[in-house]
């Protein structure tokens, strides 16, 4: 399927989810709507209850080499959050990755010297399948583990790698009346793809975010990125970063935005990220799947309760 089936299926997907929210507002366990504390807590939380679709543009801004100017690199990835009960006390939460666009500086040489082109296309996707204790086995601790892959979905060799990726994934957290702190790793190595390099790589995301009422909260915001196979110098990328976001309403439909912005300490000396200005929309949604895995007489989909 070529990149632009891709997005429109994808969009069509998300408008879809954002017509059917305004028609139900969500609720996270009781009769009454969640105040929007409440939702920015469950938003904040990767082993979240409650269905969510993510929009978050990211621009970096890139040092190719040591003497090259600064550059742009952007993407837009849609990242739905689709918890499922397994029984009661266990959830099967499904959290894919997709890059919509992404947007990479390249340089290129011609007979009048050094170009810098760019490419516009369509990058890999993630997809993340976690098994989460709920609160009555695991208290106010946010826990999970599952497996992560990459697929190499990219129309363009430059917005992609190649590969066909595996690996684990874990979730450590806490979560309290005003404030959620933990970590969210995912290993992938490769094991097939064609001629691309192989890849062994990991994605660490501290998460820390302070309550602070109306919905609003302040945290910290970055991924710590490993490339196991860069040379020395070259395989950590290591932000500090503080985002501030808040859970307004449109009519019925709670959605949350973010602004966040990252330095990046450590970097690769070629290509490394020093700065990232991210923008998130989280639009909230009805659970459309109730009901346990483990008992397949009461599920139920749709947007009744």
């Amino acid at each position: 399927m070529r990149m632009g089936a891709w997005v429109g299926v994808l969009l069509a997907l998300g408008l879809a989810g954002l017509a059917s929210a305004e028609e139900g507002e969500p609720t996270t366990g009781g009769a009454q709507p969640a105040s929007a504390t409440e939702l920015n807590k469950q938003l904040s939380n990767p082993v979240t209850s409650i269905w969510s679709i993510s929009f978050q543009q990211n621009n970096y801004l890139i040092k190719p080499s040591p003497g090259e100017d600064l550059r742009w690199n952007s993407n837009l990835n849609f990242q739905p959050v689709l918890p499922v009960n397994i029984t009661d006390d266990w959830a099967l939460i499904t959290r894919p990755v997709v890059t919509l666009f992404n947007s990479v500086p390249y340089p290129e040489q011609d007979r009048f010297g050094l170009e810098w082109s760019r490419t516009t296309a369509f990058g890999d996707t993630v997809l993340l399948e976690l098994v989460s204790p709920g609160p009555k086995l695991a208290g106010k601790w946010l826990l999970g583990a599952g497996p992560t892959l990459i697929f190499p979905t990219a129309s363009s060799e430059r917005t992609g790698q190649g590969k066909y990726q595996a690996g684990p994934a874990a979730i450590v957290g806490y979560l309290s009346e005003k404030w959620i702190a933990g970590g969210f790793v995912q290993q992938w190595w490769s094991y097939a793809g064609g001629s691309r390099p192989s890849v062994s790589q990991m994605n660490f995301q501290p998460f820390a975010a302070y309550f602070v009422g109306e919905g609003w909260s302040i945290g910290y915001s970055g991924n710590i990125l490993a490339n196991w196979k860069a040379d020395g110098g070259n395989t950590w990328t290591v932000p500090i970063g503080i985002g501030v976001g808040r859970v307004e309403r449109i009519g019925k439909l709670p959605i949350k935005w973010q602004l966040a912005a990252q330095y990046m300490v450590v970097r690769p000396d070629e290509f490394g990220q020093k700065w990232n200005f991210q923008l998130t929309l989280t639009p909230v949604l009805p659970k459309l799947v109730r009901g346990n895995l483990a008992d397949p007489s009461s599920l139920s989909f749709g947007m009744g309760r």
